[in-house]
């Protein structure tokens, strides 16, 4: 499985999407365009992220533009491997 396979597996799980998450490309937009990502999921999806892929992820490397897109924070997980 890619990483942007497990990071979108990974948001529909924790945010519930449903058939939402099956239309998500490497281009589709997270922060404003997904109502269930607020500050606390974002917690929860750092965490999970975390576990999944065995990185760190400091606090001052969680920005707008690190959950900008699938494809955006895909490559971000792929940087800290």
């Amino acid at each position: 499985m890619t990483t942007i396979e497990t990071v979108r597996n990974l948001l529909d799980e924790t945010l519930g999407l449903g058939d939402r998450a099956g239309a998500m490309v490497a281009s589709t937009p997270l922060l404003g365009n997904l109502p269930e990502l607020d500050s606390m999921a974002v917690v929860e999806i750092v965490t999970r992220l975390e576990a999944e892929f065995g990185i760190r992820i400091h606090d001052d490397e969680i920005s707008a533009e690190t959950f900008s897109t699938l494809g955006g924070l895909a490559a971000f997980i792929d940087e800290k491997r």
